[in-house]
Parts: C-alpha cells; sequence; structure tokens
C-alpha cells in the first residue's frame, strides 16, 4: 500500500535536518546550485555521500556532465541563500561569496555561509522515480566553527545542545 506523497512528507518533514546548497559548474564554467536536506553520509571507509537530486532539476546536467559537485553545509547565517537557492531565479550567485572548488571542477564553495563543505567526485548515479541519487567521493572539506542550519515543518533553527561536549 503506497502510504502518498503528503503523508510521506509528514513523516519526514517531522524530523530537522540540515540544510545544503549542492553546487556544480557546467562545462562552461557557469554554476548552478539547489537548496538540499536530502544529503547522507553513505560510508566513511569509502569517504562517499548520497545526493538526492531531481530529475528535472536545472542543476543535474552540470553535474552529470562535470563529474563534480559541492556540497555547501549551510550555518545559521545562510537562511536567505537557502530560500533563494529553493526557488527558480536565474541568477542564485548574485549574493553569496564564493570562491571555485579545486578539486571539484569549479563547483562553488560558499565559504561565508557554510558551516562546512564537501567537494565531491560523481562515483555512480542512480535513477529513482523522479529523482537521481548521485553517491560521491569526497575528495576534500572544510569546516567553520558555526552554527548549523537546522529545517523541521517549513520552519529553521538552529542546533541546541542538551549537554556540554568537547570536539576532538
Amino acid at each position: 500500500m503506497d502510504i502518498g506523497s503528503v503523508r510521506f512528507s509528514q513523516l519526514f518533514g517531522s524530523f530537522p535536518t540540515p540544510i545544503a546548497i549542492v553546487t556544480a559548474t557546467d562545462g562552461n564554467g557557469q554554476p548552478f546550485g539547489f537548496t538540499s536536506n536530502a544529503v547522507c553520509a553513505v560510508s566513511a571507509a569509502s569517504s562517499t555521500l548520497l545526493v538526492s537530486v531531481g530529475k528535472e532539476s536545472r542543476t543535474l546536467p552540470a553535474i552529470v556532465k562535470s563529474q563534480a559537485f559541492a556540497v555547501n553545509f549551510l550555518s545559521s547565517s545562510g537562511r536567505d541563500a537557502s530560500q533563494v537557492f529553493a526557488s527558480k531565479a536565474t541568477d542564485k550567485f548574485a549574493h553569496v561569496e564564493w570562491r571555485p572548488s579545486a578539486l571539484a571542477e569549479g563547483a562553488p564553495l560558499l565559504t561565508e555561509i557554510a558551516l562546512g563543505f564537501a567537494e565531491c567526485r560523481v562515483e555512480k548515479v542512480i535513477e529513482v522515480s523522479d529523482h537521481r541519487l548521485v553517491i560521491g567521493r569526497v575528495e576534500g572539506f572544510e569546516l567553520f566553527a558555526r552554527e548549523p542550519l537546522l529545517y523541521r515543518r517549513g520552519d529553521y533553527g538552529v542546533w541546541s545542545p542538551l549537554n556540554e561536549f568537547s570536539t576532538l
């Protein structure tokens, strides 16, 4: 029995998720990107992650052509950019600073609003319904001392730990 897309969205919308902007460049160096909360680690042993990309996404052809992409995990200062990159705007990069990735074929790295980024090479693309699952090997990354942006039920929030902990 199929639960339907509305109920499916209700289920997954109930849990806070990190927000990322996935970026790539086409063969002419033009940047593309979209907002995603469908990014997950696949394997630490092979340093791979997975991004779910709608098959109608304007960024998908750039990822496939370049065989590379970047995942920019947003910090709390990335809320406005998240909304722009979730839209159909034509020049999504007009109001964000970025630099091209040396490891991911020039994919834009959003260093001013990111909690961190992963520079990836495409390992495999799998067709599932109306999406493509892009598995990428992480070639490089950088982290910044910022608070992560989270998304739940159509609203944004930030991480609020219950316990003090130290980072390694």
